[in-house]
């Protein structure tokens, strides 16, 4: 691939990413502030009894910090980007907790919410020399650029049986919405392909998938994990713009997964 084709990749897979993402890194509010789980896609363990919600305090405690993953650089979200529920629209009503999970919108009954980006840290040896492009390296730095992955995570601790019934509706919309729909926020309308299940364990309950975004005929993944413990739910929606433009494969955010999980235990 020459390196004006690099670059035009780079650059479509840089604006599907963000056309999609751009508003999902929004702040949290301060208004608003390891049984069955080895089966692909999750797994479903509602709690005996109904949940006690976390407080705000307990939740801000429970929610990432910087050093809590390994290689990533955790930061709370901007306020100036908050999603309100009613900013969401879509095409296909049974599609809506797919797209809430998407841009951190919690669902009915949530008490206090925590919002945080992760992303990964350039990785040693990514910067290439004047040299290195000079001789035809081109192709590898730009992929090197854009092999990082940013995961916006949203937690929200519920009350009741609020936390279960919002994680079971969006394994259920997932499921319904598997061939795609539209979501549309502040104006901006995004065309999600495709939705396919992935493999993720943790909490009382976990399920991920693949959601593929389409623009203009290019497609890019991004990977969507919910993880449930007693009443908080969190949300992971991770895109990684080397993988837009095809040049490497791009994992569900295990490790973050698993750093949320340690956190609520």
């Amino acid at each position: 691939m020459r390196t004006t084709a690099v670059r035009r990749t780079a650059l479509a897979a840089s604006a599907a990413a963000l056309a999609l993402l751009a508003t999902a890194c929004g702040g949290t509010s301060d208004a608003d502030k390891k049984d069955d789980k080895d089966v692909a896609g999750g797994s479903s363990s509602a709690p005996e009894a109904p949940a006690k919600a976390l407080t705000a305090a307990e939740l801000e405690k429970a929610t990432l910090a910087q050093g809590d993953v390994k290689g990533r650089k955790v930061t709370k979200a901007g306020p100036a980007d908050e999603v309100p529920a009613d900013g969401v629209t879509v095409d296909k009503e049974a599609c809506l907790p797919v797209a809430h999970a998407m841009y951190g919108v919690a669902q009915k009954g949530s008490v206090a919410t925590t919002k945080r980006k992760v992303i990964d840290e350039p990785k040693a040896g990514n910067k290439k020399s004047l040299e290195d492009l000079a001789d035809g390296k081109a192709e590898d730095a730009f992929k090197d650029a854009f092999d990082l992955t940013s995961t916006f995570v949203a937690l929200n601790s519920y009350e009741g049986t609020a936390g279960p019934d919002a994680f079971a509706a969006l394994k259920k919309a997932a499921a319904d919405c598997a061939g795609g729909f539209t979501a549309t926020v502040a104006g901006t309308p995004t065309k999600v392909a495709s939705i396919a299940e992935e493999k993720v364990t943790g909490g009382d309950e976990a399920a991920a998938w693949t959601v593929t975004s389409e623009d203009d005929g290019d497609k890019a993944p991004f990977k969507l994990v919910a993880l449930r413990k007693e009443g908080a739910v969190a949300t992971f929606f991770s895109f990684n713009l080397a993988a837009a433009g095809g040049d490497v494969t791009f994992e569900v955010p295990a490790e973050v997964v698993a750093a949320q999980d340690k956190k609520l235990a």
